[in-house]
C-alpha cells in the first residue's frame, strides 16, 4: 500500500461568518490547501446532529447529518434566503470559538425561512429523497418534531407514554398533528445530503479521501434508541440496564462515564446485525474510523445510575463474526480501527484478524521505556500514526506540560530520530517523526500544523462544557505552511502517485 498523509480538521472548526464551519466555500478552500500540501486524507470527525453537550459523539441520529453544517450562502444562491435575512440573527461574537447557544437559537429560524421559500418551488427532488430514505427519515423527523413539542426533553421524559413507547395509534396521531414540522426536518436532511454530495465530489476531485467517524454507541436521547428499543440492552420500562464508558485510565482516574445505552448483541446477532448494516457511512465517507473498536471484542458495562465508571465490568462483544457479516452485506469498506485504551490480548487478536489498521499516538510514546508500542520504531506498516487526536492536547500544549522522565525521554528520542535540538519548532519535529515512521497513514491535527497551544485543544474527555468550540482563524493557513507541509510529505515519500 502507498504511504499517505492527511489532516484532522473538523468541518465545524472552519471559518464562517455564521458562527460555525459549514460544507460551503471555506470547506472547498480547505480541500484546496490539502491538495497543495500534498495531502490525500481529510479526517473530519462525526457529522451527525449534536445533542446536549455539543459532542459529535452524542447525536440525535446515526443516519442524519448536522443541520449546522448546511451552508447558508448556498441557500442564498438558490434564492431561498437573502443575506439581509441571515444578518438579522446573532451567530456569536468570537471568530475563534463556536457559540453553540447562539447557533441553536438562530440556525433553525433561518432554515425555516428557507424552507418556507422552498415550498413555493419544485418538490420532485425532495420527494424522491424522502422515498429513498424512508427507512430512517420518518422516525428521525417524527422524533425531532415530538421532541420539540415536549420542550426538547429526552424521549424517556416525554409526558405522553403512548408516543414514548411508540404505540401505533400515537405514531399516526402525532404524524398528522405535526405534519408540517416533520416535513421541515426531512427537508433539512434533504439539503444536508444535497450539499454533502457536492462537497464530497469536490474533495474527491482533488484526489482527497474523506475519513469520517462512526461512533460505536448512539445517544440514549436519539431517534435510534427510541425507534429501535429491541436493539439495546434496556429493561421493561425502556431504561438502560447498563451504560457505556471505560475504566480508569490515562484520561481519568474515575474512568469515563459516557452514559450511552449498550447493545443487545444476542438479539442483533439473531437479526444478522441488520440495524448495524448502515450504508449511510458509505454515502458520507471514503474511509470510516470505527470509534472504540475494542468494544466489538469486550465492552465495559457500568450499572445505570452509577456516579462514575469505577465499578463497571467487562462483557463479551460480537467478535469477528460481526465483521464477517458486515463484509458480506456491505462489501469491502475501508476501515480504520480506533484501538486506544486498555487492550486485552483478545482485542489485539481481533484487530489482527480483521486486517484493519489501528492507531498510534505520538503523545503516548514517552511515558514508558523503548518497548512502548507508540514509539515509531515499534510500528508496523498497517497503522495510522497521529501526533495527537481530538481527545488529546495539542503537541505544543502537551510538550509544555510534560516533565520529568517523560520529557527527557521525548527529547532524547526526538534528537536521535529527527534531530530535534533546543529551539526547534517542536510541532514540526513531531510531524516529521510521524511522517518518517513506517506507518502507511500519518494524520496530523490542524492545530499541530499551526503550532497552537492548549487554548486550541478541541476536547477534554469526561468533561462537559468548553469542548468542541475551537475554530481556525481566517488566514491562518499561509503559503509558507502549505509549502513546508508539502516538502515534508515529499521527503518522506507520502505523495500519492
Amino acid at each position: 500500500m502507498a504511504r499517505v498523509s492527511g489532516v484532522l480538521m473538523p468541518i465545524t472548526s472552519l471559518p464562517s461568518p455564521y458562527g460555525i464551519g459549514t460544507i460551503g466555500k471555506e470547506a472547498r478552500k480547505f480541500a484546496d490547501f490539502l491538495k497543495a500540501a500534498g495531502q490525500t486524507i481529510w479526517q473530519i470527525l462525526p457529522v451527525g446532529p449534536t445533542s446536549y453537550g455539543d459532542s459529535p459523539y452524542q447525536s440525535f441520529s446515526t443516519y442524519a447529518g448536522n443541520p449546522y453544517m448546511i451552508d447558508l450562502d448556498t441557500l442564498v444562491k438558490e434564492g431561498l434566503l437573502t443575506k439581509a435575512q441571515i444578518k438579522k440573527f446573532f451567530w456569536g461574537d468570537n471568530d475563534e470559538e463556536i457559540d453553540y447557544g447562539a447557533i441553536y437559537e438562530s440556525r433553525f429560524k433561518v432554515l425555516k425561512i428557507a424552507y418556507s421559500k422552498f415550498k413555493e418551488g419544485d418538490q420532485k427532488a425532495f420527494n424522491s429523497f424522502k422515498r429513498k430514505n424512508a427507512k430512517w427519515i420518518k422516525d428521525y423527523a417524527l422524533y425531532m418534531a415530538v421532541k420539540l413539542h415536549f420542550g426538547n426533553k429526552a424521549w424517556p421524559e416525554w409526558e405522553d407514554e403512548s408516543i414514548r413507547v411508540r404505540e401505533e395509534k400515537a405514531i399516526r396521531r402525532y404524524t398528522r398533528k405535526f405534519k408540517e414540522e416533520i416535513d421541515f426536518w426531512k427537508w433539512v436532511q434533504f439539503k444536508f445530503y444535497e450539499q454533502w454530495e457536492d462537497f464530497r465530489a469536490y474533495v474527491n476531485g482533488k484526489g482527497i479521501k474523506i475519513l469520517g467517524d462512526m461512533p460505536i454507541y448512539v445517544a440514549m436521547d436519539s431517534a435510534d434508541t427510541w425507534a429501535n428499543p429491541d436493539v439495546f440492552w434496556l429493561d421493561e420500562e425502556r431504561k438502560p440496564v447498563c451504560v457505556a464508558g471505560c475504566p480508569p485510565d490515562y484520561f481519568s482516574e474515575t474512568g469515563q462515564l459516557w452514559g450511552n445505552p449498550l447493545y443487545d448483541w444476542k438479539y442483533l446477532k439473531s437479526t444478522g446485525y441488520e440495524w448495524w448494516m448502515n450504508p449511510a457511512a458509505d454515502k458520507l465517507f471514503d474511509i470510516t474510523r470505527i470509534d472504540h473498536f475494542r468494544a466489538f471484542d469486550t465492552y465495559y458495562a457500568i450499572p445505570f445510575g452509577a456516579e462514575n465508571a469505577i465499578n463497571g465490568e467487562w462483557k463479551n462483544g460480537p467478535g469477528i463474526d460481526f465483521f464477517h457479516v458486515m463484509n458480506d452485506t456491505l462489501g469491502d469498506i475501508q476501515i480504520v480501527a480506533e484501538d486506544l485504551g486498555e487492550l486485552f490480548d483478545s482485542v489485539q487478536e481481533l484487530l489482527k484478524e480483521s486486517g484493519y489498521p489501528g492507531m498510534k499516538v505520538l503523545e503516548f510514546a514517552f511515558a514508558d521505556d523503548d518497548e512502548n508500542d507508540f514509539l515509531p520504531p515499534n510500528y508496523t506498516e498497517n497503522c495510522v500514526v497521529y501526533t495527537g487526536t481530538h481527545d488529546n492536547d495539542t503537541v505544543m500544549g502537551w510538550y509544555e506540560q510534560a516533565e520529568g522522565w517523560e520529557k527527557e525521554h521525548c527529547n532524547k528520542f526526538m534528537k536521535e530520530y529527527v534531530g530535534m535540538d533546543f529551539g526547534d519548532e517542536v510541532n514540526w519535529k513531531f510531524i516529521e517523526a510521524a511522517y518518517k515512521s513506517v506507518a502507511n497513514y500519518a494524520i496530523i491535527q490542524m492545530q499541530d500544523i499551526l503550532g497552537l497551544g492548549s487554548e486550541a485543544r478541541i476536547n477534554v474527555p469526561s468533561t462537559l462544557g468548553g469542548n468542541w468550540v475551537w475554530r481556525i482563524k481566517k488566514g491562518a493557513v499561509t503559503k509558507d505552511i502549505t509549502d513546508r507541509l508539502y516538502k515534508l510529505t515529499k521527503t518522506y515519500s507520502r505523495l500519492e502517485d
